[in-house]
């Protein structure tokens, strides 16, 4: 069954974690509503590449113009089946707008799935929503996601967490991981 699902984007989001996620949903037959805060269709989103090279942390270069395909003042969440969102540092400005907040409580308070990616608990943790949960994110995110009252999964970098409707990971390594068990959590049917 085709879903329709938004994706929360910002400038300087994960250009893998946006790039990706958009991508394969659409090849699986979902409907994919990229939007951000202040932008409208046909807008774009700078996007950042974030590599690990054996810093302290991760390193950040340009990454590619990604072009929004719904406008955020449209969004109706009511309107949308499941919830996706990009790690990178996008969440750091997303988590600080109360619509975005708003919208990501509905999913998350419908029980409608939600996959979040690196530091897109960010955006999940500023909902005050989390009690209780299994959450994944960027190490850097720990102490956030146990501050919302969550148990934060310290699992490798190529691997996801599934808790109930909730779908985290700690990075792009993890997209096989992450949205393969978002693609169940949809119930989503790949034949081949």
């Amino acid at each position: 069954m085709a879903r329709k699902i938004l994706m929360l984007c910002g400038d300087y989001a994960e250009d893998y974690e946006t790039m990706v996620p958009f991508q394969t949903l659409l090849a699986v037959g979902h409907t994919v509503h990229a939007v951000a805060p202040d932008k409208k269709a046909g807008d774009w989103v700078h996007t950042a590449i974030h590599d690990f090279e054996g810093a302290q942390t991760y390193s950040e270069k340009p990454g590619h113009r990604f072009t929004l395909n719904a406008s955020f003042d449209e969004v109706r969440p009511e309107h949308y089946d499941a919830l996706l969102i990009p790690g990178g540092r996008a969440p750091e400005y997303l988590r600080m707008n109360s619509r975005v907040i708003e919208i990501t409580r509905h999913f998350l308070g419908a029980n409608k799935p939600v996959a979040a990616v690196c530091h897109g608990a960010q955006v999940l943790a500023a909902t005050g929503m989390l009690k209780g949960r299994r959450v994944s994110a960027y190490p850097a995110c720990q102490v956030e996601v146990e501050l919302a009252g969550a148990e934060y999964m310290g699992i490798a970098i190529d691997q996801a967490v599934t808790d109930g409707n909730l779908v985290t990971a700690p990075a792009w390594p993890a997209h096989p991981a992450w949205l393969g068990q978002f693609l169940k959590v949809l119930g989503t049917r790949i034949e081949t």
